[in-house]
């Protein structure tokens, strides 16, 4: 492409860069700039003095490059118009385009020339830079669909107009860091085409803005800068901080980036696609979704109503839910009574715990529920310490693969019939029904057990429960070590003494630590047609192991290690496993006990022993204690070469080295770590912690692990969830307060591996907290269709009540912009 040379008027005044068939008319030239002071919004008057072609520009596509300010030009000006430049005339032939610059502000009152624009851009410095009819000018450009890109000092321009404000997103707020930095961005939008090239952790310097109100979930930030990478000084926003963003506004497209503000920046190569991308944008040669997080396009409905008097007719005590191919959710309740029912607590008593364990039906065709089932279970003995409640009952729920053509339904629950109230026994298992998919109604008679296993019931909690498929027909069981911690004051759960009738309740490496042991455990078994299982190679052990005598592995054990993973899932399009987990009950860490309780999210790629209950978070160990005096501490467990040395262990006592953990919390925060002596061994000292996690922090926790949403571009679904979301992990917590309700991203090369998430945002207001939100989150499901459904438990532990209820949460902000017809050139790849 020819162009003039390029040159610059050392007055500063009337720049112009790029063709002399684009150059800017004399009178335009010569016009003074705007005084700085405050002043009116423009009137409607004013913004419709201008006649622009809608949208301006063309398939020529041309940039305008705006730089006044209202106090000394920014050194970085010539560098940002030499790269916008540069950025136009090299790439793809389709996406280029010619620059124009100037710091003029009568260009916006001159409509025959800023209607051949496709873009703006601010390359500008503070102050008030346009008059009132300036500033209309560039709102009828942007209603007529214009296209605007700020950079770094942008957003200190127009200081007293709320039109700018929200057109740049947000302001700079004072006591932020002067100095240049490095600091670690996170590229949390993939398919924008100013983020989708670059790296997951982005690691440059720059002179990084503080907000002064963040502009999240009213903007769609693309990209984020960590603060815990950088000094943010007095206003820092903490670790939500958005760094570059977009939004459709009042009929144009709106990027700004915080980034730019030194003059190297516009010579990095990475920083130079990202504004290459945001140009594609908004000078339409691409189209891009920039409503994807903006909270108020999201709508949660309660799609169920509360119960009637002294029925379940609508939902059970939640405790889990699935979404069938044709739509339907199937969602059961634990075994909670209604609150109006009495519960049975007394061994002595043969109804003890006996509950009702219901499967409901949810048509989203007609807004129906029918109560599919009923299976009697033990999980019905109300509230109150760890040696009276149980949390057994019907504790998980899958659809066969198959589904839609036999009805199959998996369901993991404890039978009431098979307890055994003299040892406090009790049964396991995972059982496979046929549902009448005319009737919504399910056949007791039907069933085919699969796989049981024995478990005490002594003592309360953390029965698991949680099931998934993966892409093989492999189907995922996960099973809770139900000990109680409170032996062994919160922390390993590891005292070997209490006991009931010769059954540890306190000891997990009886069930968790333990290779023959199927409690505290993932485990992956292929189900037969027939009702039977066989193993899957792959497996932690094959059962067969000869080690150490033999006979002392199940292979059914995927992964062990676990405390209560009540939720797990599959992304079927990389078969990762995904799983969260229950810690135990300790406030604080203790340097003679150990880490905090930490609640646990992994991703998981291939079998492994995840540490509980010798190590947590990165491998963090316990202290070890045994008899005869379990008060006394012992050595640190070794996290490379555990053993299981408890007398009330029957499998190996040399165990797989443990793998860490993705995310963990606690009350001091998330992903706490500490400084490590010689032998690995973290201070557990709290001045001495420091949080790699800094956007989730728990209290009274409790883990709700989600699923990997993947977005099905040929569904004509009005309310599937954007692209946007592909590849995003959800994960959350039963409670609202601090605790997490997130979507985060993993880097693939360190997944599975320990490594740490790259990126999460927050789903507070899409999956809204509150007393009339969803306040205790119990389980969340995609459907096909693309919305999401959510489980809210309620308001009271042990029973449903009128908060108990099933959601849906649907996306109402339609597809990317502009539209495709108004693309600048139809071959522009999209």
């Amino acid at each position: 492409m020819q162009r003039t040379p390029h040159h610059r008027s050392r007055s500063r005044r009337g720049l112009v860069v790029g063709l002399s068939a684009v150059a800017l008319t004399a009178s335009l030239l010569g016009a003074g700039q705007a005084d700085a002071r405050p002043y009116p919004e423009p009137s409607d008057s004013m913004a419709t003095t201008l006649s622009l072609p809608s949208p301006p520009g063309g398939a020529n596509v041309r940039v305008l490059v705006f730089h006044a300010s209202a106090t000394e030009e920014s050194p970085t000006v010539d560098a940002g118009i030499a790269a916008i430049e540069r950025i136009g005339l090299t790439g793809p032939e389709a996406g280029r385009f010619r620059t124009v610059a100037t710091d003029d502000p009568a260009v916006f009152t001159n409509g025959k020339q800023l209607g051949r624009y496709n873009a703006v851009v601010f390359l500008t410095g503070g102050g008030d830079v346009l008059d009132p009819e300036q500033e209309a000018g560039l709102e009828a450009y942007m209603e007529a669909g214009g296209g605007f890109l700020g950079i770094h000092d942008a957003a200190r321009t127009e200081p007293y107009s709320d039109w700018f404000t929200g057109l740049v997103g947000a302001r700079p707020a004072a006591n932020g860091p002067a100095s240049v930095q490095r600091a670690t961005v996170e590229v949390g939008d993939r398919r924008h085409p100013a983020t989708k090239n670059l790296p997951l952790e982005w690691r440059r310097p720059d002179k990084w803005l503080n907000w002064t109100k963040n502009p999240s979930g009213d903007v769609h930030t693309v990209a984020r800068v960590r603060e815990i990478t950088y000094d943010p000084g007095a206003s820092a926003n903490g670790w939500d901080h958005p760094v570059s963003w977009c939004r459709d506004y009042d009929g144009g497209r709106s990027f700004y980036t915080a980034m730019g503000g030194t003059v190297d920046s516009f010579a990095e190569s990475d920083f130079r696609d990202h504004l290459r991308g945001a140009l594609n944008w908004t000078t339409r040669l691409s189209q891009a979704d920039c409503k994807a997080t903006i909270d108020s396009n999201y709508t949660a409905e309660r799609v169920t109503r509360p119960n009637q008097p002294g029925q379940n007719d609508q939902i059970g005590e939640p405790h889990g839910l699935v979404t069938a191919p044709d739509g339907r959710v199937l969602y059961i309740g634990r075994g909670g009574a209604d609150s109006s029912r009495p519960v049975v607590t007394d061994w002595n008593d043969p109804n003890v715990g006996k509950g009702l364990g219901q499967i409901h039906v949810y048509d989203p065709k007609t807004r129906e529920v029918t109560l599919a089932g009923e299976l009697t279970v033990f999980g019905n003995k109300g509230g109150g310490d760890e040696l009276i409640k149980v949390e057994e009952g019907l504790l998980g729920i899958e659809l066969d693969p198959d589904f839609e053509r036999n009805g199959w339904v998996y369901l993991h629950y404890t039978p009431h019939a098979k307890l055994d109230r003299d040892k406090q026994m009790a049964v396991r298992q995972v059982s496979r029904f046929t549902l009448d998919l005319a009737t919504n109604r399910l056949d007791p008679s039907s069933e085919k057990v699969l796989l049981h296993w024995p478990v005490q019931v002594h003592s309360c909690c953390h029965a698991g429960g949680g099931m998934a498929w993966d892409s093989k027909g492999n189907l995922y069981i996960a099973t809770g070590d139900n000990n109680s911690s409170g032996f062994s004051g919160g922390y390993s759960g590891n005292n070997p003494q209490p006991s009931h009738k010769g059954v540890s309740f306190a000891d997990a490496r009886r069930t968790a630590g333990n290779t023959n042991n199927l409690n505290g455990k993932i485990l992956r078994i292929h189900p037969e047609d027939d009702g039977t299982y066989t193993l899957p190679e792959g497996n932690l052990f094959t059962g067969k192991e000869p080690d150490e005598g033999g006979g002392k592995t199940r292979g059914e054990i995927y992964v062990m290690g676990v405390r209560n993973p009540a939720r797990i899932s599959v992304d079927k399009s990389t078969d990762t496993l995904y799983a969260g987990w229950v810690g135990p009950d300790a406030g604080a860490p203790s340097t003679t006990w150990g880490p905090a309780k930490y609640d646990t999210f992994a991703a998981i790629t291939k079998a492994g022993n995840h540490g509980w209950p010798y190590c947590m978070g990165n491998k963090q160990p316990y202290r070890d204690r045994n008899l005869p005096d379990p008060a006394e501490p012992l050595g640190w467990y070794d996290c490379d070469h555990p053993k299981n040395e408890s007398p009330n262990n029957d499998g190996l006592v040399n165990l797989p080295p443990v793998t860490s953990n993705t995310i963990w919390y606690s009350p001091q925060g998330g992903g706490v770590d500490y400084p490590r002596d010689e032998n690995g061994v973290p201070s557990y000292e709290a001045e001495d912690q420091k949080q790699l996690l800094p956007w989730l922090k728990g209290g009274g926790q409790a883990t709700m692990n989600g699923p990997v949403y993947r977005y099905d571009a040929a569904s004509t679904s009005p309310d599937k969830w954007p692209a946007y979301w592909d590849g995003k992990w959800f994960i959350g917590d039963f409670y609202d307060g601090d605790q997490p309700r997130h979507a985060v991203l993993t880097d693939p090369k360190t997944v599975g591996r320990g490594g740490l998430p790259t990126h999460a945002e927050s789903l507070r207001k899409i999956v809204p907290v509150g007393a009339d939100g969803i306040r205790n989150l119990m389980d969340w499901k995609f459907a096909p269709d693309g919305s999401l459904y959510v489980l809210d438990y309620g308001r009271g532990f042990f029973t449903s009540d009128s908060k108990s209820a099933l959601w849906r949460v649907t996306y109402k902000g339609g597809g990317p912009t502009p539209a495709a017809d108004d693309l600048a050139r139809k071959a522009a790849v999209r």
